[in-house]
């Protein structure tokens, strides 16, 4: 009798994937293997191996607690092949000959996308791609609705998504007249102010074996794996949502930009690595948080700002992606050059905000939107990075991160790398902008209210440079002119004075000098 093999990838882990639906429990089996070629295609950071490993082996218990047959191959077992391919050719040569029919889920990433578009051919039988139904909107939907239009704004789509979802509306008309609450979010944290820790696991013996793998395996990979405490189940992770919409849902809203000395958790949800594995369904989680609105527990910006994350960017990052590869991975708008400075894997530098943000980065694989986009990928943006390296480093970092939705963030968000097909001007700021939003400027060797001079904040001369350097582009854009009429009126001297300590600071920073 003739049978199917149902792939699973380590991002796929629900039991409620497509691919698990086209398969029978009694005749066919389901495979998973942990493979060389996605733990390295980037240094992916330590937590983040540790984190997908051991999530692979306890949803295997997962699949065959619900009936099914589970062929799962170990990182280190003696006939692991070490490539998705591989493994699936020896699973079938050796262990079930019988099988005719591969099927697996929509790959997230365009690389393993083109692979299995080759399994077939490669291994004479059947190959059958099922939609990727861990988001709400398919490729296709995001397609109908990019074609034809001039600019591909999140917000237009994510007005659709809430009429198609019927998700905050009343009368089709968005709760509280408004589809935006985004203006009522931007609060710094009063002084001594402190945020319940996130759920934290204790490692079982599962995850311990898993760490003392990559302990031993991944030596050479970014960041620290001391102090894991993800969840890498199912339940754990609606564990964290349950706590999350409880505790600091209510406050969410109005701190989400919100950055704080030595406080890398603060009100946000840290479910971004669930939803991307499988371990969260992102419409289960959105009509969590509605219900938390509707019952009264947490008010309408916090809720609707919380939901813009998911039914908004998350599902209009992955369209954009999948409507634009393969081409947009070499998007270069300003045609920039620099190399990734070494204090972006060691946290050496004198710039307080980067310190922070990066060793939270190499500590936990884990930093908020405002860390990554306004200091992070603000310096990345405002110094030339090449965005090949940026783009690398972003994948490598974050426990969350797979190129479906670190490309666009990255090209798009943070580099502006794609001239305005995501963004409507470039994310450029100034250190005032770090200091309204958190107190890192206090405990910073620079000083944030000095424009120029050996002591002044870095941002400040780096935000004017990067707007002088690219003014013929730039002051074309309706949402930067006013900026450039400013600079129009600045003291001829005091442009040339930023000009040159910018070009002093990016000279140091291509010698590899302490900044």
């Amino acid at each position: 009798m003739m049978s199917k093999i149902c792939v699973i990838l380590g991002d796929q882990l629900s039991l409620n994937m497509a691919s698990l639906a086209r398969i029978n429990k009694q005749d066919d089996i389901v495979l998973m293997a942990e493979v060389y070629s996605e733990a390295t295609y980037v240094k992916h950071h330590k937590k983040k191996i540790a984190f997908v490993f051991s999530a692979m082996r306890h949803f295997k218990i997962e699949l065959e607690n619900a009936g099914y047959t589970v062929a799962f191959t170990k990182y280190d077992d003696k006939d692991n092949k070490q490539s998705i391919l591989e493994q699936l050719h020896h699973t079938i040569k050796t262990m079930h000959p019988a099988v005719s029919e591969a099927v697996i889920a929509h790959p997230g990433e365009y690389r393993l996308w083109e692979e299995v578009n080759s399994w077939q051919d490669k291994l004479n039988i059947q190959v059958t791609i099922t939609e990727d139904n861990r988001f709400i909107a398919n490729k296709s939907a995001f397609a109908s609705w990019a074609e034809g239009r001039k600019q591909l704004r999140m917000e237009y789509f994510y007005r659709e998504m809430r009429k198609k979802t019927m998700v905050l509306m009343e009368d089709n008309k968005p709760v509280g007249d408004k589809w935006n609450f985004d203006s009522d979010n931007r609060k710094k944290l009063p002084k001594n102010h402190k945020t319940l820790p996130p759920d934290m696991f204790t490692p079982d013996d599962i995850t311990k074996e898993v760490l003392s793998l990559v302990n031993q395996t991944f030596t050479e990979h970014f960041g620290k794996l001391e102090d894991f405490h993800y969840a890498v189940t199912t339940e754990q992770a609606k564990q964290v949502l349950a706590s999350f919409i409880s505790e600091r849902l209510p406050l969410f809203g109005d701190y989400q930009d919100a950055m704080a000395q030595d406080e890398p958790w603060l009100y946000h949800s840290h479910i971004g690595l669930y939803l991307n594995t499988g371990l969260l369904d992102p419409l289960d989680v959105i009509k969590q948080a509605e219900h938390a609105y509707y019952s009264g527990k947490a008010p309408l910006n916090c809720v609707e700002g919380f939901i813009r994350q998911i039914l908004g960017w998350r599902e209009y990052v992955r369209g954009f992606y999948w409507y634009l590869m393969p081409d947009y991975v070499t998007e270069n708008y300003f045609n920039a050059t620099r190399k990734l400075p070494e204090f972006f894997w060691t946290a050496d530098t004198k710039m307080n905000c980067l310190q922070q943000c990066i060793s939270e980065t190499r500590d936990n694989a884990y930093a908020h939107h405002i860390q990554r986009l306004m200091v992070l990928g603000n310096f990345s943006l405002l110094t030339g990075l090449d965005p090949k390296w940026v783009n690398e480093w972003y994948l490598i970092v974050y426990a969350d991160a797979y190129e479906w939705v670190e490309l666009p963030n990255v090209s798009g968000m943070v580099l502006y790398a794609d001239g305005g097909k995501l963004a409507s001007k470039p994310y450029a700021a100034s250190g005032a902008y770090i200091n309204k939003m958190s107190n890192y400027c206090q405990h910073c060797d620079y000083k944030v209210k000095e424009k120029t001079g050996e002591h002044a904040c870095p941002f400040n001369y780096l935000y004017w440079h990067f707007l002088i350097r690219h003014k013929e582009t730039l002051s074309k854009n309706p949402r930067m002119a006013m900026i450039y009429r400013t600079l129009s009126k600045m003291n001829s001297d005091q442009v040339e004075t930023m000009r040159r300590d910018a070009d002093v600071f990016l000279l140091k920073l291509e010698n590899n000098e302490k900044v």
